[in-house]
């Protein structure tokens, strides 16, 4: 909590734009006005992005598999800890430069991180079965009979559990792709926003709310199969991939300036050149941007932790009669089922370019998110019949119990919202990921994935830390968060 004030002091968290409450306005007063006929127009990237989703989280779930059966290697945990480090959109804007605006580009941006998670959540999983079952099995059954017929029969519900909720997280991502061209749910968001057209804005995100609160109902076990078949027939066709550029692209652009055009790259000189370069990146874009990237990211985790606090009550049914509970369900579905990079980029648009839209879309999904695991940890609660009710309830009776879930919850959330900060500086922020677009749109590639990878570093740090503190202080986390 004084990190994050003294991160309040150093943040820019002003409205800029000239008259910002009349344009929330205009925004809330469209949200009650949709504009239905667009609904005939983006039936095509609504497919689209349900395709994106269905098959980069198909691969991501089994490559995230395999990756988890050989978890205990350190290398495997190192690998696996890159991958979920670098946002969905970086990998986009990598592959963009040699796939270009083809279907590779969307699923490789989707599956690659997703699978770095996967295998992580699937090795904790796997972890916490029952070694019983495995003893009892004859001598000369090998570890994959082992695997398929003790391990993988125990762990089936969580593993489906988590893959449909990382489904959702899929959608999301798959959205959101629209912003950097795919033509997904994303891309007809920004065009309708940046024309002005509030009411096409509201139809899209009433959409994608209904999308994402009714998965329950439209997502059939039996449909899966069924729906991963014709997804791939639901891809956009996109631009042909160049081949020569994924070669132009490895063998020169990611290659640092100072190699690229020494006539003799052993010399002395090249390397002392090599470092001057890097020396300019980390002191005049990569300190800079981390330092935003911190100072922005602590105040979103404490404002994460109040919103939180506050909004768990709303769907637990030890606080809220039924119909609150409905309600509240209804407010955690729009907070947390509207990715943060969306919802800071409406923000920006009517408040104007600062740290504060950020902080607040990070706040508003991070906090709905935990919010409801929170509420739904605390339905599992006993309490006595002569229990407390009201504040006193929620103070002494509820709060102290589900507090350290609540601590566990928050620092895994952690190195999500640092990397989401670094991220959400494609909006202008001056976080990393500003520098990353802009050396990407200087056709820098290689500063950019010298960014990119110190970005990722800051994460797996971040993850390090965390998980050590949770360790330390023996908090345990649901898997689905």
């Amino acid at each position: 909590m004084i990190s994050a004030l003294l991160c309040l002091l150093l943040a820019d968290i002003s409205l800029t734009s000239v008259n910002p409450w009349r344009e929330m306005g205009r925004f809330v007063s469209a949200m009650l006005a949709p504009d239905l006929p667009i609904l005939s127009i983006v039936g095509e990237a609504l497919i689209t992005t349900l395709a994106f989703a269905f098959l980069g989280v198909a691969l991501a779930a089994i490559g995230g598999l395999l990756l988890a059966l050989i978890y205990h290697h350190r290398w495997v945990r190192g690998l696996t800890a890159l991958l979920r480090a670098v946002h969905e959109l970086f990998w986009a804007l990598i592959f963009l430069q040699f796939f270009g605006l083809h279907p590779l580009t969307g699923l490789l941006a989707i599956a690659i991180p997703y699978s770095g998670v996967f295998a992580k959540i699937y090795a904790e999983i796997l972890d916490e079965t029952s070694a019983t079952p495995q003893r009892v099995l004859p001598v000369s059954c090998g570890g994959l009979v082992a695997l398929l017929y003790t391990r993988i029969p125990q762990a089936w519900p969580h593993l489906v559990s988590y893959t449909r909720y990382r489904l959702e997280c899929g959608i999301r991502s798959s959205a959101i792709l629209g912003f950097v061209g795919i033509p997904t749910l994303g891309y007809y968001l920004e065009s309708s926003f940046a024309q002005g057209f509030y009411s096409e804005v509201a139809t899209l995100l009433l959409l994608f709310y209904l999308l994402i609160g009714t998965m329950r109902f439209w997502l059939k076990s039996w449909l899966i199969p069924l729906l991963l078949a014709i997804a791939p027939f639901m891809l956009d066709r996109g631009l042909p991939i160049v081949w020569s550029n994924f070669g132009r692209f490895i063998s020169e652009d990611i290659v640092p300036a100072p190699l690229r055009r020494a006539e003799h790259v052993w010399a002395t000189d090249t390397w002392v050149e090599l470092g001057a370069w890097l020396q300019e990146i980390v002191y005049v874009q990569a300190l800079p941007g981390l330092w935003n990237t911190l100072v922005l990211s602590q105040i979103a985790l404490v404002l994460t932790a109040i919103l939180t606090l506050l909004l768990f009550p709303l769907v637990s049914q030890k606080l809220m009669p039924a119909k609150g509970r409905f309600a509240g369900h209804i407010l955690l579905i729009i907070g947390r089922s509207t990715p943060e990079y969306l919802l800071a980029y409406i923000l920006l648009q009517l408040w104007g370019p600062s740290m504060l839209p950020a902080i607040i879309a990070l706040a508003i999904h991070n906090g709905s998110l935990i919010g409801f695991l929170i509420g739904q940890r605390s339905n599992g609660l006993k309490l006595r019949q002569d229990t407390v009710a009201g504040v006193d309830r929620y103070s002494y009776e509820v709060l102290p119990r589900i507090y350290s879930a609540f601590l566990a919850f928050l620092f895994y959330r952690w190195e999500v919202i640092i990397r989401e900060t670094a991220i959400l500086g494609i909006l202008g922020i001056h976080t990393l990921g500003f520098f990353v677009d802009s050396a990407i749109q200087e056709i820098r590639f290689d500063i950019a994935l010298v960014l990119i990878g110190i970005a990722a570093l800051l994460n797996i740090l971040v993850d390090t830390f965390a998980r050590r503190l949770r360790n330390r202080l023996r908090l345990t986390h649901h898997s689905a968060c």
